[in-house]
C-alpha cells in the first residue's frame, strides 16, 4: 500500500470496529519516520492491529499498558465455569487470555468437484481486546489468506470469516466470505465451530471448522517459527 492507501484502511479498520479514527497521510509518515513515541491510542493500535495482523509490539511500537490477562490467570480468577467468561474485562486496552498463534483447519465439500470434501489449513495469529477478536492467518503458510473478525460472549465466538483463495489455485483467487461460531473448550486452547458461506455456484454451505493453540506467544521470532505450510509436523 502507499501511505495515503495505507491510512486510508486505518480508518475503515476503525469504522468497521465503532472506534472511528482520524489516520492521515502524514501520520503513517511520521509512524515510519518513527517520531511518534510510545503506542498509538487505543483505537489507533487496534485499527493498525487488524490492518497488519500483527501485535502493535511487532510493529515497532510498544504495547499498551493495560492489565493483560493471560491464559492461567484466566483460569485462577473464579474456577473454570466462570473462567470460560473470556470477555470479563470491559478495558480494550487489555490483551485477551485467547491472543496467540493458532491451527485453524476447516473443511469444505467442492461442488464443482463431483462432492468431494476437501480440507484447508492455516497457521493464524489471534488477538483479543476485550469481547473482541481478530484472527489473520501467517502468509507464508498458505497461498490464501484467512481472516475473521470475532466476538466472544461467554464461552460461544461469534463473527464473520473470508479468505481469499491461491490466484494460481483451483479457484483462482477468489474471495468468499460468511458467517462461523464456535465455542471454547474450558482450557481455552481449542475452538470448536461451524463456518456458513456461498460455493463456486452460488449455493449456500456449511461446514467443520476447529482452531487449536499452538503458542502463546505472539512475538516476531514465534511468528516466524510457524509462518510455514502446516503439512510439516510441529516441532
Amino acid at each position: 500500500m502507499s501511505q495515503g492507501e495505507f491510512a486510508l484502511a486505518v480508518r475503515a479498520a476503525g469504522q468497521r470496529a465503532g472506534e472511528p479514527n482520524d489516520c492521515t497521510k502524514r501520520l503513517v509518515q511520521r509512524w515510519e519516520a518513527g517520531y511518534v513515541g510510545g503506542a498509538p491510542r487505543g483505537n489507533y493500535a487496534r485499527a493498525l492491529e487488524a490492518v497488519t495482523g500483527q501485535p502493535i509490539e511487532n510493529l515497532g511500537f510498544a504495547a499498551e499498558a493495560g492489565p493483560n490477562v493471560n491464559r492461567r490467570q484466566a483460569l485462577g480468577m473464579a474456577g473454570a465455569a466462570a473462567a470460560i467468561g473470556w470477555a470479563a474485562t470491559d478495558d480494550k486496552t487489555a490483551r485477551g487470555p485467547l491472543t496467540g498463534i493458532w491451527r485453524s483447519r476447516y473443511e469444505y465439500v467442492s461442488s464443482s468437484r463431483k462432492g468431494e470434501t476437501f480440507a484447508s489449513s492455516h497457521y493464524v495469529v489471534l488477538i483479543q481486546h476485550g469481547d473482541r477478536l481478530q484472527v489473520r492467518s501467517l502468509p507464508g503458510t498458505a497461498q490464501g489468506r484467512v481472516m475473521m473478525d470475532l466476538t466472544v460472549s461467554g464461552s460461544v465466538v461469534t463473527g464473520t470469516w473470508q479468505e481469499i483463495t491461491d490466484a494460481t489455485g483451483y479457484y483462482g483467487g477468489s474471495t468468499y466470505h460468511g458467517a462461523i461460531q464456535f465455542t471454547a473448550g474450558p482450557a481455552g486452547t481449542r475452538l470448536t465451530g461451524t463456518w456458513v458461506g456461498f460455493n463456486k455456484d452460488g449455493g449456500i454451505q456449511t461446514g467443520p471448522w476447529t482452531m487449536d493453540l499452538v503458542s502463546s506467544d505472539t512475538g516476531k521470532s514465534a511468528q516466524a517459527r510457524y509462518n510455514r505450510p502446516v503439512e510439516q509436523p510441529d516441532a
